[in-house]
């Protein structure tokens, strides 16, 4: 076979559910690839929601949802929540785009290129870009506290925005291939995939090759707040060798617009200030794993990491992690999402013309080190990893019994040269534990067991509970209001509802869905809720909460409603100026988008696919290398990541771009 035959075969298909089959068509004729509420309601013993009384309520729900969106956008991307949440957060803005491609998926596009515009050059997406309208005191940690353009310097921090230096998890990828499945024909005409793809890239290269702290493949964490689950008991055994900054030297804005009893505690505060003020002092410089850094991930080693776009200085740590740090935690859910955006990034790269297949095999090695390294069968549930503490009983192993040699002591496999895993495992039963459900490459074992566990006496779900809490129910810890530690939270939700229909667990996955539309209605869109009675916690009129109410809502097209034209005018971006040269001309005019039923901006566009032009005015489609603005980050092929390295050239040469 010739290199272009080879190019341009297709690889086998990954079926995933978070991936139509089909690309979708307008939201009422849609091509469906799950049960419907009605028909898992006709199961005996199931509540009755006939079509009749749900349709009303169904419209009704997903224009107050779109109205949510509306009243939070700021004219670039989309605030959590104006009060307690007023700037840019990274994870916040992928879980928006999924909701927010099937009313305007341009607007989708433009929340995922805000945010990537903010993007260093070592590759880090920061976890929050900040707002310069919105005063100082308004939100703390506030920009003069993170100092990105000056303490991040060395690792290509943005001159002209600021943001925090840690990050979040990584559903970007996965948020980025979703949104261009919402509507093909604008995304190609926007060239959207191929502006995103060499920052996602450079985003999974600075994970895979910078925080691999541990040796074995994993991502590590370095701050609790890049986990996302803030205050979750996991955090409680490497968080007690932290020093807590005073009191006195900070002031919480949070307790402004939520009730103490609710939120962290002073203490723990006083310690996500004290790692965070050392990461930054240190000039967020991370350390890596000296050894097998990269192992699962296929990479060479942290000396040859090389990012395009800032000095190209390595930071290298004494294998004992970030800037000497006390806080490096191995999580499930982190990795689970990069490794659900690898297949994500996969099917990206096969779109723009490459085969995907390595990172489709990076993916499944990453599955493998992920059970090796924090699956417990004995439990059924994967736990968190603390690289910094010991292992309190070596002579025996994670499950309870002697330690089998050959695997090595407190479970997985023993490192290269039959060393054991480093660390122990954090032993709190939190949703984290369960989210790795939404991967395809489970062993069947694994998944069977994770479902046994969300459905046991430890999370209840489908019994005492209709959404999972964030902590285990019989914990000490357990606290059904106080945040990451016992609540239930909507995006948890979605991703074990998507876990769920994964792995063929239709009536648990309509079930769940079912309950995340009607909570969600019920207690008017809250950040978070009491997991045994739905009642509402924290902030109400939630971003993301009000996006997968849209996305989960999408899934149901018997019921005949859609957004309102003046919603979708409320959703639609207007004139966007910056980076016109990167994404091609846009207006404020209003034009439907035919591919996604919803109102997107109008954008004079060419369907490269089905060759039907929308305008005369043409869109040139841009090459793989081209950026917007912020510091330049390619995927080029001097990376030391053989992946990357194999896609990009793939892909130029298919595009006959530049790499630049």
């Amino acid at each position: 076979m010739d290199r272009t035959a080879q190019l341009v075969a297709r690889p086998a298909e990954y079926a995933v559910v978070y991936d139509p089959a089909t690309p979708p068509g307008p939201p009422h004729h849609a091509t469906r690839h799950h049960a419907t509420a009605d028909h898992a309601s006709a199961r005996p013993g199931a509540p009755h929601t006939g079509a009749s009384h749900r349709a009303p309520r169904a419209g009704a729900l997903r224009r107050r949802a779109a109205d949510v969106l509306a009243g939070n956008w700021t004219g670039t991307s989309t605030v959590p929540s104006p009060g307690l949440y007023p700037h840019q957060w990274s994870w916040d803005s992928a879980f928006i785009a999924i909701g927010l491609r099937h009313v305007s998926p341009h607007r989708a596009q433009t929340e995922l290129e805000t945010l990537l515009d903010a993007q260093w050059g070592d590759g880090r997406i920061p976890h929050i870009v900040f707002n310069p309208s919105v005063p100082l005191d308004a939100y703390f940690p506030s920009p003069d506290f993170w100092r990105s353009s000056t303490a991040g310097r060395a690792a290509g921090a943005p001159r002209t925005v600021q943001t925090s230096g840690i990050v979040q998890p990584p559903v970007h990828a996965l948020a980025v291939w979703l949104v261009h499945r919402a509507d093909p024909g604008l995304s190609r005409a926007r060239g959207f995939l191929a502006r995103m793809y060499p920052r996602l890239a450079a985003w999974h290269r600075y994970l895979l090759h910078r925080r691999d702290l541990g040796g074995g493949g994993l991502v590590s964490v370095v701050h609790p707040w890049e986990q996302g689950m803030d205050n979750a008991p996991s955090w409680d055994t490497p968080l007690a060798r932290v020093t807590p900054a005073p009191a006195r030297s900070f002031r919480r804005a949070d307790l402004d617009h939520g009730a103490p009893e609710d939120r962290p505690t002073d203490l723990d505060y006083g310690r996500y200030v004290r790692l965070a003020t050392e990461y930054r002092d240190g000039g967020y410089a991370d350390g890596g794993h000296a050894g097998n850094h990269g192992a699962a991930a296929g990479g060479r080693g942290v000396g040859d990491y090389r990012a395009g776009g800032h000095d190209g200085r390595v930071h290298e740590g004494s294998g004992h992690g970030v800037g000497g740090g006390e806080f490096a935690v191995e999580d499930p859910s982190f990795n689970a999402l990069l490794i659900a955006s690898e297949h994500a990034l996969a099917r990206i790269a096969h779109e723009l013309g490459a085969a995907g297949t390595a990172r489709h095999a990076r993916a499944e090695r990453l599955t493998a080190a992920l059970v090796e390294r924090l699956w417990d069968p004995a439990e059924g549930m994967f736990f968190c990893r603390d690289l910094r503490g010991g292992d309190p009983d070596p002579g025996r192993d994670q499950r309870g019994g002697e330690a089998d040699r050959s695997r090595g002591p407190r479970g997985g496999h023993p490192e290269p040269g039959g060393r054991p895993p480093a660390g122990a495992l954090i032993r709190e039963r939190g949703v984290s534990g369960l989210v790795p459900l939404l991967l395809p490459g489970l062993p069947r074992e694994v998944a069977a067991g994770l479902v046994r566990t969300l459905r046991g006496p430890h999370f209840g779900l489908g019994g005492a509970t209709r959404l999972a809490p964030s902590y285990d129910l019989l914990g000490e810890e357990f606290d059904p209001h106080r945040y990451w530690r016992g609540p239930a939270w909507f995006n948890t939700s979605w991703l074990l509802e998507r876990g769920l229909r994964q792995h063929g667990e239709q009536a648990g996955a309509d079930a769940l869905r079912r309950a995340v539309l009607e909570i969600a209605d019920s207690s008017d869109f809250a950040e978070y809720v009491d997991p045994y009675t739905g009642e509402a916690c924290g902030a109400t009129g939630f971003s993301w909460t009000a996006a997968l109410t849209l996305d989960l809502l999408h899934d149901d097209t018997t019921s005949g409603t859609a957004v309102t034209p003046a919603a979708a005018r409320a959703l639609t971006p207007g004139p966007v100026v910056r980076n016109t040269a990167a994404s091609g001309p846009t207006s404020a005019t209003v034009t439907p988008n035919p591919g996604a039923g919803a109102m997107t901006s109008g954008v004079a566009v060419a369907n490269p696919v089905a060759g039907e032009a929308t305008s005369s005015t043409a869109v040139t489609y841009p090459s793989p290398g081209a950026t917007t603005s912020g510091p330049r980050i390619t995927a080029s092929a001097d990376s030391t990541d053989s992946t990357d390295s194999t896609d990009s050239a793939e892909i130029t040469a298919l595009k006959g771009g530049d790499r630049g």
